[in-house]
């Protein structure tokens, strides 16, 4: 008899455990930039964990110069895997180092999902790692800007980076794409160099550089020339001097309306809370009254902004069976909540040297929208690449 009434209470005690156990009794981990590096990417995850709590969304920051202390930035992701309850890990951006930190996690915990967002890493090799690594469409736009560029009256287009970046496959790719794409429409290619931001010269010397020496490109290359710069740090005084001697700014490497534009035009939305709407809305006037209607382009939806909320809200759906892991259409209808009102495309990322296309790989751009009064979108999500530049290498 004690034996049964002490079997009772074990069964009993198991359901109201079970019970109080929700779907979402679990950990999501978010690692970003920090503010001064990659502000879009860190608001985004501030943004969900907003919405679902600090008990379930847990944030980290890798260091700024990770190039440099490469130890530091694997074993802040890697210490989520520590935690009992974490289910998913995002990396945003996915910089070096983010491929030995999944390999690492998935040795101690094969459970976790490893997520890596705009990754800087080969995407063959951080692809053997992660569950899933979602990109913007490099080979898409590379085409895409230089077609838009060439739409808006452009005749040159000036492509500003520093060896770090064209290392990567995703960049020297794109500008390979680009280059082929000028060629399509008559225009000239130009490559400029400009001081990393990870190395001693730091952003404020990345960025005085960029504004002593746009004026000078500006005046060489002329005011009909298009002008793209791959790290974020430049972008904001490329904005502003581009805005004061001439030129075009089709969008940023990761585009959003907060990407350069605030810190370019004296504009401050620390209490904006995401309201993209309101967000362009007002860099749109601001444009408009510096005279730049009809040269300034952008996503209307923050592109890093939308990785860090839109992993998660994934990673969330996946874990609690809502959704496919390497679906497409469900990866972008968890962007889709953080972008409502925006046109999303991209496909499965090709392997130039092979012709394969990835299963767990996808590459995904939004429509550009050109500011002006009105303002207007390219339609870029609706014009279809020609095939060629998908092996362009």
């Amino acid at each position: 008899m004690k034996k049964a009434v002490l079997l009772l209470l074990c069964v009993i005690i198991s359901l109201s455990v079970v019970l109080s156990v929700s779907a979402e009794d679990f950990h999501i981990g978010i690692v970003t930039g920090s503010v001064s590096q990659s502000e879009d990417d860190r608001r985004g995850a501030e943004a969900i964990q907003a919405e679902y709590g600090e008990d379930m969304i847990k944030l980290a920051i890798y260091p700024d110069n990770f190039t440099e202390e490469l130890e530091t930035t694997i074993q802040t992701i890697v210490n989520f895997a520590d935690d009992p309850l974490m289910k998913a890990i995002i990396v945003n951006q996915a910089v070096p180092g983010t491929t030995e930190a999944f390999r690492q996690i998935k040795e101690r915990r094969p459970d976790i999902l490893c997520f890596a967002g705009e990754s800087h890493e080969d995407l063959p090799e951080i692809g053997s790692a992660a569950d899933l690594v979602v990109n913007n469409d490099f080979v898409a736009r590379g085409y895409l800007m230089i077609r838009t560029a060439h739409e808006l009256g452009a005749d040159t287009f000036v492509h500003i980076s520093f060896p770090r970046h064209m290392s990567y496959e995703t960049m020297s790719r794109r500008v390979a794409i680009m280059q082929e794409a000028c060629k399509e429409f008559g225009m000239t290619f130009v490559l400029e160099t400009a001081p990393d931001p990870t190395t001693d010269v730091g952003v404020a010397g990345a960025q005085a550089y960029i504004l002593e020496k746009a004026p000078e490109w500006i005046e060489k290359y002329g005011k009909n020339s298009a002008f793209f710069c791959t790290n974020d740090a430049h972008t904001e005084p490329l904005i502003k001097q581009l805005l004061a001697y001439g030129g075009y700014f089709v969008e940023a490497d990761l585009p959003s309306p907060l990407m350069g534009y605030p810190g370019a035009l004296g504009l401050d939305f620390s209490d904006a809370g995401g309201d993209f709407e309101l967000i362009l809305e007002t860099v749109e006037d601001a444009i408009v009254e510096k005279g730049g209607a009809g040269r300034f382009g952008t996503w209307a939806y923050s592109y890093g902004y939308t990785v860090s909320a839109g992993l998660a809200q994934h990673a969330i759906n996946v874990i609690n069976g809502e959704s496919e892991l390497d679906e497409i259409d469900d990866i972008a209808e968890a962007y889709g909540e953080f972008s409502p009102d925006a046109e999303w495309n991209g496909s499965q990322y090709t392997n130039a040297e092979t012709g394969v296309k990835s299963d767990n790989i996808f590459l995904i751009y939004q429509d550009t929208y050109i500011m002006g009064d009105p303002g207007y979108y390219m339609g870029s999500t609706d014009i279809e690449v020609p095939e060629k530049y998908f092996t362009v290498k």
